[in-house]
This record gives structure tokens, C-alpha cells and sequence, in this order.
């Protein structure tokens, strides 16, 4: 069942009732308002509220599972496999991506050896959460606030590296990173004066380059 018509004394509790019918939550559907209520006069030609609501079959919901349902479960099946048994995940909206954020003991093996473990989970995980979505949901996951802190050693690292050129006037070639980090690399460098970046290589091991202007 994915759209019913439902009749209450109210818009609102019509609305509810179909969404107990449905199994559903408000912003999980699209709801049309049928029918407003009515007094009618003197208890005579009384009208209920009516409305239609249906499930959203647009990419906010696949069935009734979101995908970020089936990110948090797909991560609760994998970390234990991984020896990391007792997590708690956190969802958070920033900048139109999903931030799930694991809390727990163990993680530096969900993080792994420069976030490369970190990484290829976050990829599996984006690959499961959209499997036969027409829209697109970007997952980022984090582990004991990694990605902030790996952000700041990179911006750091970025800064005395350009002073580096700046004073020997010969480039200087990082190591393969991801297209995340070496987008922090970017950021950081674009309005360095004396200095300019790009990135070289195929992936996985492409990397970036930091140049004298």
C-alpha cells in the first residue's frame, strides 16, 4: 500500500491516521488536502476532512527504508565483522552530505593506516545506501573526529610546504592522497602568493604538486 484516502474531524488527524495506515512519518510523504471540514449549519450538511497521502517513490524513500537507514545498518552489520562490536552512529547534516559519525572502542582499526580503511568504508557504504536510487545521497563517515583532525595536519602541512617553495623555488611532489585531501590542499593554497597546485598521477596514486608561481 503506498497512497491512502483517509477522512477525520480535522485535517490533522486525518492526516495521522493515514500515516499510521501507511507506516509512515510526515516527511516521508506527499499529502493532499481532498477536503477541508465543515460545520455545516445547525448540524446539518456537516463535512469531515479529507485527505490523500502517498509515499514519496522519488529517491526519498526506497519502500520504506531511507537511505540513510541503509547506511547505518549496512555499518552496524559490517563493524562487527571488523572486531569493532559496540558503536554508536550519528547522522549529521552538513552542506548537503550525511556525516555519520561512529562513537566507540576500537576505532583505529575503522580508521586504519591514514584513513585509507576510513575511506574504502565510507566508499561501500555510499555504494549500498544508493543502490537503485534516482537521487544521489553523499555519506561522509567519520571516526573519533578523524577527518577534522586529519583536515588540520593537512592545512598545516600545506602551509610550511609553501613556504618551502616559496624559499627554494623548486616544487615539491605529496604523497597519493584522495581526491577529498588533495581538495584540502587545494583550498588552502589557492590564494597563496608564490605558489600554485595541481594534481598528477592516476588514481589511486594521484597526488598533488605544489609549484613557485
Amino acid at each position: 500500500m503506498s497512497k491512502v484516502t483517509v477522512k477525520g474531524q480535522s485535517v490533522e488527524e486525518a492526516v495521522r491516521r493515514a500515516l499510521e495506515q501507511l507506516g509512515a512519518t510526515e516527511d516521508q510523504v506527499e499529502i493532499q488536502v481532498l477536503q477541508q471540514p465543515s460545520r455545516g449549519f445547525l448540524g446539518f450538511g456537516a463535512k469531515p476532512a479529507l485527505v490523500e497521502v502517498t509515499l514519496r517513490q522519488d529517491g526519498e524513500l526506497e519502500g520504506r527504508q531511507t537511505a540513510q537507514d541503509k547506511a547505518v545498518q549496512f555499518l552496524k552489520e559490517v563493524l562487527p565483522q571488523m572486531g569493532v562490536a559496540q558503536v554508536e552512529i550519528e547522522a549529521e547534516l552538513r552542506e548537503g552530505q550525511v556525516w555519520l559519525k561512529i562513537s566507540g572502542e576500537r576505532l583505529g582499526i575503522v580508521i586504519g593506516r591514514r584513513g585509507q580503511t576510513l575511506d574504502a568504508l565510507q566508499y561501500l557504504t555510499n555504494v549500498v545506501a544508493n543502490r537503485r536510487r534516482e537521487q544521489y545521497v553523499r555519506f561522509v563517515l567519520d571516526a573519533e573526529n578523524y577527518r577534522e583532525r586529519r583536515k588540520q595536519a593537512l592545512e598545516q602541512l600545506a602551509d610550511r610546504l609553501a613556504k618551502k617553495v616559496i624559499r627554494t623555488r623548486e616544487k615539491i611532489v605529496l604523497e597519493p592522497m584522495s581526491a577529498a585531501e588533495r581538495k584540502i590542499i587545494h583550498t588552502k593554497l589557492q590564494n597563496y602568493a608564490g605558489v600554485m597546485t595541481k594534481s598528477e598521477g592516476e588514481e589511486p596514486s594521484r597526488r598533488v604538486v605544489l609549484l613557485p608561481k
